[in-house]
């Protein structure tokens, strides 16, 4: 009976170790998950578990409303003349006049969430993570990090982007990107956009405006091109969004 007793004993023990074992794991590879640089923006902005905990996004700018399922990706803009979306296989447009929307849907439809989902969406699947050269203005150094695709992930697995932190809070303030989706090819010439006024939403931190800058000969922002871009009716949530609301036929 004694024995039968430590048998027991030593099995619970032993399941229990296991368990923690495992636990331990699992919590390690999280955190392994980002390198540490790139961990704590995104934790700096709120943390990807709450990202992840999100389902919906919509925000207001520019005379459209963009929606998007953060789950699928699925995407709606909408406004008075036009109306263009993603509805989880094909990118589809509607206009009300030949001359409301003269640009590339495919290219457009997801191109300002992905502006204002930053860092968040620098975390998705297909991601390599690598040192650059910090970006220096006004007298100030941000430490960079590059984020680069693997090969046929997305429509532009050779786009590249950079994001520039503060090394102190290390909060987003700049933002490097290329553009290959028209020439499908690799390119070296970097456009930079300044993320220096956010807002938390829903325990988030999120871009409330940023501005395109120009750059010298060595790519250094200069000066601001031209307006902010302005965001506002932000809705982020944990609610999902009826299917429907990204086809075509309701539009």
């Amino acid at each position: 009976m004694r024995k039968l007793g430590l048998l027991l004993l030593l099995t619970i023990v032993f399941i229990g170790c296991k368990t923690t074992s495992k636990k331990e794991k699992e919590e390690v590879s999280v955190e392994k998950k980002y390198p540490d640089a790139i961990a704590n923006v995104l934790k700096k902005h709120g943390g990807m578990e709450k990202w992840n905990s999100m389902k919906s996004l919509s925000f207001s700018l520019k005379g459209e409303k963009h929606i998007t399922d953060l789950q699928s990706r699925k995407a709606v803009v909408k406004s008075e003349k036009y109306s263009l979306g993603f509805d989880g296989k094909d990118v589809w447009i509607q206009k009300k006049d030949t001359a409301a929307f003269k640009g590339n849907p495919e290219f457009y439809y997801n191109l300002y969430f992905y502006f204002y989902a930053m860092p968040f969406v620098l975390a998705d699947e297909g991601i390599t993570y690598s040192e650059t050269t910090p970006l220096e203005f006004e007298g100030n150094s941000y430490p960079g990090i590059k984020i680069s695709y693997g090969a046929n992930v997305g429509t532009s697995p050779d786009d590249n982007y950079f994001i520039y932190y503060n090394p102190d809070t290390y909060k987003m303030e700049w933002l490097g990107y290329t553009v290959t989706y028209f020439s499908k090819k690799p390119t070296t010439k970097v456009n930079i956009i300044k993320y220096d006024d956010w807002e938390n939403v829903n325990g988030l931190l999120l871009p409330k405006s940023l501005i395109w800058y120009t750059k010298d000969e060595d790519g250094k922002p200069l000066e601001p091109r031209g307006e902010a871009t302005v965001f506002s009716s932000v809705e982020i949530n944990e609610t999902s969004l009826p299917d429907n609301i990204f086809e075509k036929s309701n539009y």
